[in-house]
């Protein structure tokens, strides 16, 4: 009767009486296979979730722009529209340009020179997005008649920020100069954005 008892108690625990161990590899089994389906369960779910919050294809087809500048005259700005977002197109005037070269970058809350901000052999050109770095308002001084601000470049009407012509915060809330976008000339009258 001692061996039945023993039998018994080895089937009990999970072991066949032959000590081959089958149920234990089948419990195994049924935990990996569980732990499969609910990680093709969560990737199932995450994926659509993943792609919904990429960009549209609207705002992919805009990921470059190509824009013409020869009727920007010297001492003109335009405003054109890139990725939703306005972008400020400048032909600084050789005064503004001095002007700016003239300030001590030590003295600037986000110190950068003019060079820094545009392209070599194209200085007079200055290219900004047109959003204030404060609360995303659009600054004035893009268009003939519009206030620019103490410094001759941007103004901010929401909350005062005043830029110079090199785009760069000189007074009011805003903490970082007007942002320079990536961009490219790709001939003397044709500028790419993005």
């Amino acid at each position: 009767m001692a061996t039945m008892d023993s039998t018994t108690d080895i089937m009990a625990s999970g072991e066949l009486a032959d000590g081959s161990g089958k149920d234990v590899r089948r419990r195994d089994f049924i935990h990996i296979a569980a732990v499969s389906w609910a990680g093709v369960g969560a990737a199932a779910i995450a994926l659509p979730l993943l792609n919904q919050m990429g960009a549209s294809a609207d705002v992919r087809a805009l990921a470059s722009i190509e824009v013409d500048v020869a009727a920007i005259q010297p001492g003109q700005a335009i405003k054109t529209m890139w990725r939703k977002q306005p972008v400020f197109i400048r032909n600084l005037t050789p005064e503004e340009i001095t002007a700016a070269n003239k300030v001590p970058v030590s003295s600037l809350r986000d110190p950068q020179t003019l060079a820094e901000r545009t392209k070599p052999g194209k200085e007079n050109w200055l290219i900004t997005l047109g959003v204030c770095t404060h609360l995303g308002c659009v600054p004035l001084g893009a268009a003939a008649g519009e206030v620019k601000g103490e410094f001759g470049g941007y103004f901010c009407p929401c909350h005062g920020s005043h830029y110079d012509t090199a785009g760069r915060t000189r007074k009011g809330p805003a903490p970082t100069n007007l942002v320079v976008p990536e961009f490219a000339f790709v001939s003397d009258t044709v500028v790419k954005i993005g």
